[in-house]
């Protein structure tokens, strides 16, 4: 995964994780991709500063989040706990069983799992809408 800075046509800048630059450019040219302030999709990469490994096996993190930081976090938290509270757990056949609700061999329901990268690819392929849901640090305990 690839976290690009990204900014639109009205200015707003926010971030956005990729599978790579190929896979931000097809969810774009599918308008996937839209300004969470605003709602725009003329989105842009903007430019960033490369992640540079100093050698270090340990994760890097942050400390001393603004409020507005706080309050994004603590909203994605509860979107993500709603996401896995109103859907069906379908573990490793995630693909398989996405798959099936696409094409219409099952009935349409909300399920989340765990894919591999190749089968994720495969599934926006496909045309197969999805979206990684993100693991926070209290989830690994």
């Amino acid at each position: 995964m690839i976290r690009f800075e990204l900014i639109c046509e009205k200015e707003h800048a926010f971030e956005a994780w990729f599978r790579n630059g190929e896979d931000f450019e097809a969810q774009k040219s599918r308008k996937l991709v839209s300004c969470p302030h605003c709602g725009s999709q003329e989105v842009e990469k903007a430019l960033m500063a490369p992640a540079v490994s100093k050698g270090s096996k340990k994760p890097q993190m942050a400390l001393g989040m603004n409020e507005e930081q706080k309050k994004a976090l603590a909203q994605l938290k509860a979107l993500s706990e709603k996401v896995r509270e109103n859907a069906d757990y379908v573990g490793g056949k995630f693909a398989e069983e996405a798959r099936k609700i696409h094409f219409g061999e099952v009935e349409a329901r909300g399920i989340y799992g765990e894919a591999t990268p190749e089968e994720a690819k495969g599934l926006a392929e496909d045309g197969v809408e999805f979206m990684p849901l993100p693991v926070f640090p209290e989830d690994r305990n």
